[in-house]
């Protein structure tokens, strides 16, 4: 829960800050092919039907994104989208990620804030003493975001996501006994780049 009320903070220091600076930037453009990328921390909960996952399997943890696609209008965005959670501990590793086709609304088109969303796929890896097994299942991509223009055709994103997937049964394959119907739920905070 900690975790979560920094991350929050975090978005809330940096969204006073990109008002404050709006009046600084570089105009809003959006045209065209875009691509970003970026890094930051969130914090998951896994869960699954009959089986508890370990402390160890959840809370916070390094996450990062890409994305790219084409614009549709000064308003909206389209494109493809890669959120990833990881998290070790010992030889124990777990990561979570989201495949989503995405949709990037900017209510004013002269403004760099923005809502998203996606459907996709969603895939849950447990790896340990070097073998490995995963589940993949359907998943959903939520977030808003603000782009600090820095450069004609460059941004500063700070961005909110929350994704979620409902993966599946994960086989048993030397990491322990089979778990059923796991799902994951990440809620981070990242910082990337935006290329437009």
């Amino acid at each position: 829960m900690h975790a979560v009320t920094r991350v929050l903070g975090i978005v809330a220091l940096l969204a006073a800050g990109a008002v404050v600076s709006g009046r600084a930037q570089k105009p809003q453009t959006r045209e065209g092919f875009w691509i970003g990328f970026g890094f930051g921390y969130g914090s998951a909960s896994l869960s699954s039907s009959g089986t508890s996952f370990a402390d160890s399997a959840k809370g916070g943890s390094a996450t990062g994104y890409i994305k790219l696609g084409g614009t549709l209008n000064p308003n909206v965005l389209l494109g493809g989208e890669f959120n990833g959670w990881v998290k070790s501990v010992s030889d124990l590793t777990e990561d979570v990620g989201n495949a989503s086709v995405a949709v990037y609304l900017y209510p004013a088109a002269k403004s760099g804030f923005f809502v998203k969303g996606g459907v996709g796929w969603a895939v849950f890896r447990l790896s340990e003493s070097g073998r490995s097994t995963q589940t993949n299942g359907f998943g959903l991509l939520g977030g808003l975001g603000y782009d600090i223009r820095i450069g004609r055709m460059i941004s500063l994103t700070p961005t909110g996501n929350v994704y979620w997937g409902s993966d599946g049964d994960l086989s048993p394959s030397g990491t322990g006994a089979g778990i059923p119907s796991v799902k994951h739920a990440v809620f981070d905070f990242s910082l990337g780049l935006t290329f437009h």
